[in-house]
């Protein structure tokens, strides 16, 4: 019922002007009112603190629903914001709320101070789920300014805050911001690889060169089933990043992440490619999910920092305990 609600939403609601609009960086203040008014930034939490009780598996549909869409608001950021403010004992977010962790921030004195870079449309934010250390913060608009502007490859606004705030709101860290963006993130871009498979098959069905369609020659079809496989192992690989999240192991949702983040610049470079030189043009709606993509893959740790990690515990565990970790992930 939920996903229903979200895609009638979106399709009455979320049209090419408006994504439009978005790009060019404005802030969609009807729309958010309306995932707003349906409790979206609220569907990850449990009946308890407010929330739906959603299964992990109608979690996970709403969270690609929003990669399905490539939604240009921080809804899943503000999803997640909240799971941390749940589980912290901190007040949920009042608006829309980002999250981020910066161990670099000062606290001298009961104040915060530093830079945050590329926070997910911070100038729109109504607070922030900042870790430092193993605190959580919940900084409120008032406790930053905006210091510089910056988008993503997708032109959506990723400014940098700069951080000046008497703390009046923090708890111990349930578990790391980076991990729970990054399992978000997972999930978007297994959306993303939906829809961008949708085109690539509607575009290859109906184009036609040499007297017959694209998707009647042999390569043609192996690159469409090379992209099937990606938007597979991204779906199966942000179950494993939700599972593990839920379970407190990083090196799960390391390796989620990770699988999903490969299947993102694969799978946006099959579709590019069989979309020909149309596919990387503003005019074409699939550049709204090839960028996202793109964007995606490097945000909340990105590609390298968690192959590192996972690089890291695979040198620990040593020859002998290497197959036991990988096959506790």
């Amino acid at each position: 019922m939920l996903a229903d609600m979200i895609q009638r939403l979106f399709e009455r609601s979320l049209d090419e002007k408006a994504q439009k609009r978005a790009r060019g960086g404005e802030w969609l203040a009807e729309l958010w009112s309306e995932v707003a008014e349906m409790g979206l930034p609220l569907a990850l939490l449990g009946e308890n603190e407010g929330g739906f009780g959603l299964s992990a598996a109608e979690q996970g549909e709403t969270l690609r629903l929003m990669g399905v869409y490539a939604v240009p608001l921080p809804v899943v950021e503000t999803m997640g914001a909240n799971r941390l403010f749940a589980k912290a004992g901190l007040p949920l977010a009042e608006g829309a709320a980002g999250l981020a962790r910066a161990d670099h921030l000062k606290l001298e004195g009961g104040r915060l101070s530093g830079e945050v870079a590329r926070v997910a449309w911070g100038e729109n934010l109504d607070c922030l789920a900042l870790a430092v250390g193993d605190r959580l913060y919940r900084v409120p608009q008032s406790g930053w300014t905006l210091d510089e502007a910056g988008v993503a490859v997708n032109f959506h606004p990723r400014p940098t805050l700069k951080i000046d705030w008497a703390v009046d709101a923090s708890a111990p860290l349930p578990h790391c911001p980076l991990a729970e963006g990054a399992t978000l993130r997972a999930f978007q871009i297994a959306g993303a690889l939906e829809s961008a498979l949708d085109m690539t098959l509607d575009h290859t069905a109906t184009r036609v060169q040499f007297g017959k369609p694209l998707q009647k020659n042999q390569v043609v079809q192996h690159e469409l089933a090379k992209l099937a496989g990606e938007l597979a192992c991204a779906t199966a690989a942000a179950d494993l990043a939700a599972d593990a999240l839920a379970r407190g192991d990083v090196l799960g949702v390391a390796a989620g992440t990770l699988r999903a983040r490969e299947a993102a610049g694969a799978g946006a470079s099959i579709a590019a490619q069989m979309h020909g030189a149309i596919g990387f043009t503003q005019e074409h709606r699939l550049h709204l999910f090839t960028t996202s993509l793109w964007a995606w893959r490097d945000e909340f740790g990105g590609q390298v920092a968690w192959a590192k990690l996972l690089g890291a515990a695979a040198i620990d565990a040593g020859s002998a305990g290497y197959w036991p970790m990988v096959t506790e992930l």
